[in-house]
């Protein structure tokens, strides 16, 4: 190697070192700082007991008779779901996607208003069914906790683990909800196979009460990200 090629190689190696030792110092401070063992609990009447609580602290009656929610996921993503039919309008840039939730083959996808078919539509379609289910779970995660294949754990007297055993875009990932008093969520840690540290925190603590009176959450912090949800409108 010549003297040149040598400088040159000492350049780039100290142009990469530069860029990648503050990222790397960076990850693993917050590794040695958030990284947590998923919790153990205990099954059975107390767990269920503290879940209800919470599910009555966001008046989960008003959310189950809520036919209709619209919303807008950090204004990248706008949602219109048809709860009761299970069907969402996903939109972004110049693409929707009509998602059926309950059969996504029937799922439509659409360009700049011009219906597509073949391998552009079935990449739209798996693309917005999985902004769908990480979008909707910001929005309404607490109202899933009874759903089927999910487990609860007690943990401590105002938390409790849920677990999700199938569905989504990850099955097997945990949550651990954090109440007040009253039973309101202030956050939970999650234990999730698309995450690299155990045991994130995000809060939930920005809450409305919309016009069918289903309480919802309009913002989240995750570590030094937000995570913004507006545009939030429901009808019965």
């Amino acid at each position: 190697m010549t003297a040149k090629s040598k400088r040159i190689f000492k350049i780039i190696t100290g142009i990469i070192i530069f860029f990648t030792l503050p990222s790397l110092l960076l990850f693993g401070y917050v590794i040695f700082k958030y990284n947590e063992d998923l919790p153990t609990g205990v099954s059975g009447e107390k767990a269920d007991l503290l879940a209800h609580k919470m599910l009555n602290s966001l008046n989960y009656e008003a959310y189950k008779n809520t036919d209709y929610i619209a919303w807008n996921f950090k204004r990248r993503h706008h949602y219109e779901w048809q709860k009761q039919d299970n069907i969402c309008d996903v939109y972004w840039k110049e693409f929707r996607v009509t998602l059926n939730l309950n059969n996504p083959e029937l799922s439509k996808a659409y360009v700049h208003s011009f219906k597509v078919e073949n391998d552009i539509a079935k990449e739209l379609k798996d693309k917005a069914l999985k902004y769908f289910y990480n979008d909707s779970f910001w929005l309404v995660a607490p109202y899933t906790v009874f759903n089927k294949d999910v487990d609860r754990k007690l943990v401590s007297e105002n938390s409790f683990l849920v677990t999700y055993n199938s569905g989504g875009d990850t099955p097997g990932d945990s949550y651990l909800w954090v109440l007040d008093d009253d039973g309101k969520p202030i956050s939970f840690k999650i234990w999730a196979s698309i995450l690299p540290i155990d045991g994130l925190e995000a809060t939930w603590t920005d809450w409305t009460t919309t016009e069918t009176g289903a309480i919802l959450p309009t913002f989240h912090k995750l570590l030094f990200f937000g995570l913004e949800m507006d545009g939030i409108k429901t009808s019965k």
